[in-house]
């Protein structure tokens, strides 16, 4: 179980990055987990789609609809690949377990060759 740390504040991941313990999540656990992605400051705005996906994982258990998570927060419909790289990047840094190779696989949010 690897062990990350920014500013002196530890946080446990999985082999892949992902928070060992959501309940553990909080903002500064947020920096760590952001620094390690090559995120260097966390806005507000970036927060506020953080929370909003602990918030659906925690009444759905389910990866949400990148689109309707961005109208929930009142930004743009491409607020997390904005705001982040892509949406499990954010799940990442909002602490949510590891969403799963159908998820990761997936990758819906990426646009279309044709």
């Amino acid at each position: 179980m690897p062990e990350i740390a920014k500013d002196h504040v530890p946080v446990a991941v999985d082999d892949n990055g992902f928070l060992l313990d959501a309940s553990e999540w909080t903002e500064a656990a947020a920096a760590v987990l952001a620094a390690r992605e090559g995120i260097a400051q966390l806005s507000e705005e970036q927060f506020a789609i953080l929370r909003s996906l602990r918030e659906y994982y925690r009444r759905h258990r389910f990866f949400p609809i990148v689109r309707a998570l961005c109208r929930s927060v009142h930004q743009p419909r491409t607020c997390v690949t904005d705001r982040f790289s892509d949406p499990v990047t954010a799940w990442k840094i909002a602490g949510l377990p590891n969403p799963g190779e159908e998820v990761i696989g997936f990758r819906s949010w990426e646009p279309l060759g044709y």
